[in-house]
């Protein structure tokens, strides 16, 4: 599944918006991302948060602000949960009050994975033995 997360502060600075949206068509699975237009995405779910909560989180570190991050209802998973809170930082950081997408399709979290896994495995110390 290819998601979609829009980071962004309230017109007034006052709260941090993130929105979670994602690709449900299954039409669209052959279509690269790059080619996607903001329709193609569903909204799964918007959290919002309070400016100083986060500006707390961000004090204390990365791990703190992706707990902070995380709710019932938004829990991505440990990788893009890290980048989402990377890309807080980077938007509380800067002096504009701009917007962050990030994309992540979890076809290349599989095979990155995979290759990680592959990697790990043909390190171990194991003989094999062939009667």
């Amino acid at each position: 599944m290819r998601q979609k997360y829009q980071i962004y502060l309230n017109g007034a600075g006052t709260q941090l918006n993130i929105k979670e949206l994602a690709i449900i068509d299954n039409h669209l699975n052959r279509v690269e991302s790059a080619m996607l237009e903001d329709k193609s995405f569903c909204l799964l779910c918007e959290e919002t948060y309070d400016n100083d909560t986060i500006k707390n989180s961000i004090a204390v570190g990365i791990v703190d602000l992706v707990t902070t991050l995380r709710t019932t209802n938004f829990f991505p998973n440990h990788r893009y949960a890290t980048k989402i809170a990377e890309a807080v930082v980077h938007l509380y950081a800067s002096r504009d009050n701009g917007k962050i997408e990030l994309i992540f399709d979890d076809k290349d979290m599989m095979k990155n994975s995979l290759s990680s896994f592959m990697e790990s495995t043909n390190s171990l110390p194991f003989t094999t033995k062939y009667d």
